[in-house]
């Protein structure tokens, strides 16, 4: 830092920001949200709270000619008991579209969860700061992608130079929801996850519902994404169904209709695309719930259902993927914007064979980009779901 251009503070503000559905004002900054408070006093899950509070998609969008700009933030860090620390999570520098810098905040808040009991206790910790210097020295668009794996808590935003908010986004609005997958779990960094990838193919602007463990076709979460502003809409659904043994084949097709009747009443009109599960040989065909083994420290799915139990109406991915296909064809005739996407055409049997699935449940990071290409190509494409009509 040069003593003639001093690091000057810029208060983090909403129009900072993008991708967070709403702030939490705390003492020493803010935490973004990506369900509004209401909905998290509805859902009262520990995981979901998690979830939603990880800021998947979310990132700081300003203007500068700034050459240093610092982030101060207290993350909160997930560990979990029996296996090996977790890597700090990555701050993505995007600089006029192009990856250019990375960084990670040593400390802050652990949350550590007892897989074994499901119990959860937070040690608290302090604010650090990521540094980012040698940008170019010019006017340019800066994003900085938060970790979509670590709550944060944004403290201050220091530069040498002055931030002004980006310039409204004039790129289509693209609102996703969908489990850990979407989240990006296993994915490099946040600007990495398939969808984060989808949409730089794409050239829209990302909101990612994407949350670890939570696509439960929660009332809430259908409220939430009508009330978000969207031009094009996606809901990935089914691995957590079978996860939690959530519900029962009878009670699964009312509640998808009703998740996405509940979309329509805020978006009645834009492409709304439905998703079906990836392939995932632990419930293929078995139903869950699905159970975690641990061995040298690291963690696998395991499936603990019985595939006879399908008969009395248990669900598997299989039975799911046939389900979403039979509704979106049945509401389409009605609905010309509603599209279906199985989900085998972005990851299916023949690619885990070059692509397997490390912990049998979640793809590694070089599968999120096979995935996030293969989205782009068939949603973005020529007669996609979201292909621009007349481009």
């Amino acid at each position: 830092m040069s003593a003639t251009n001093p690091l000057r503070t810029t208060p983090i503000t909403a129009d900072l920001v993008r991708g967070a559905i709403e702030f939490e004002q705390t003492t020493d900054g803010v935490i973004p949200h990506r369900l509004p408070a209401w909905a998290r006093r509805q859902s009262g899950d520990g995981q979901l709270l998690m979830a939603e509070s990880q800021p998947s998609g979310v990132r700081l969008a300003f203007r500068t000619d700034a050459t240093v700009v610092e982030l101060r933030t207290r993350p909160t860090k997930v560990s979990y008991r029996g296996a090996p620390p977790r890597p700090d999570g990555v701050y993505d520098v995007v600089v006029d579209g192009v990856l250019l810098d990375q960084g990670v905040v040593a400390g802050g808040n652990v949350l550590e969860i007892d897989l074994a009991t499901g119990s959860a206790a937070t040690r608290p910790g302090q604010a650090a700061t990521v540094r980012f210097e040698g940008l170019p020295a010019r006017a340019k668009d800066v994003e900085i992608w938060l970790p979509h794996t670590e709550t944060t808590e944004l403290v201050a935003i220091r530069s040498d130079a002055s931030i002004a908010p980006a310039a409204d986004d004039a790129r289509r609005a693209w609102l996703h929801h969908g489990s850990s997958i979407s989240h990006g779990s296993n994915a490099a960094s946040p600007s990495t996850t398939w969808p984060a990838l989808a949409a730089a193919r794409g050239g829209v602007a990302l909101t990612n519902l994407g949350m670890g463990g939570s696509a439960l076709l929660d009332p809430f979460t259908a409220r939430t994404m009508r009330d978000t502003p969207a031009d094009l809409v996606s809901v990935k659904m089914g691995i957590n169904l079978v996860n939690l043994d959530l519900m029962r084949l009878r009670a699964f097709r009312p509640a998808v209709h009703g998740f996405l009747d509940t979309i329509r009443d805020g978006h009645p009109d834009v492409p709304l695309l439905v998703i079906s599960p990836l392939w995932c040989p632990i419930h293929e065909e078995t139903p869950g719930p699905g159970a975690v083994e641990m061995s040298d420290g690291q963690v696998r799915f395991v499936a603990t259902g019985d595939p006879s139990e399908r008969a009395a109406g248990k669900l598997t991915l299989g039975v799911i993927r046939s389900e979403l296909s039979r509704i979106v064809e049945q509401r389409s005739a009605t609905d010309p914007h509603l599209h279906h996407l199985d989900g085998l055409a972005l990851y299916g049997e023949a690619d885990a064979v070059d692509h397997p699935l490390p912990d049998a449940l979640h793809p590694d990071a070089a599968t999120h980009r096979l995935i996030g290409d293969r989205f782009a190509a068939t949603a973005f494409g020529d007669g996609g779901a979201f292909a621009i009509v007349g481009g």
